[in-house]
């Protein structure tokens, strides 16, 4: 089966280092959806690995991303979704024509304590509850 036979939509989520809000977001959006939502993310810088605060922040929800590691953002990456979901990384994300953008301002939890992480986590938390709303009616 091609990808293009897949009904599911692709959301990819993109920052600098593909290491907290990306991924704590495509945490989320896996959590919720579950496999109605193929879920992407990537870098336009990737960290060596993810935010151990980040993944600290998801576990105490219940969420696990420790399997999740940070990827190089790809033009195939951005092609081949459906919902492009940007957080600070100007520039440097590639636009195609016929993707739905969103960018979301969010604090980056880089060096960041896990009380100021929290809040960003809620935020993000709440975002992709909107998202879904929009991608599974």
């Amino acid at each position: 089966m091609t990808d293009h036979a897949d009904p599911r939509p692709t959301v990819l989520f993109v920052c600098v280092h593909n290491a907290g809000r990306s991924q704590m977001a495509a945490g989320w959006l896996q959590h919720l959806a579950g496999d109605r939502v193929e879920v992407l993310s990537a870098g336009s810088e990737p960290a060596d690995q993810i935010n151990p605060v980040a993944v600290e922040a998801m576990r105490e929800v219940g969420i696990d991303i420790t399997a999740a590691r940070p990827k190089v953002l790809t033009a195939e990456a951005v092609q081949h979704s459906d919902v492009v979901i940007t957080m600070g990384c100007g520039d440097a994300c590639p636009f195609y024509p016929g993707k739905r953008y969103e960018d979301w301002k969010l604090d980056d939890p880089a060096g960041q304590g896990i009380e100021a992480v929290r809040p960003i986590r809620d935020d993000i938390e709440q975002r992709v509850r909107d998202l879904v709303a929009t991608l599974t009616n």
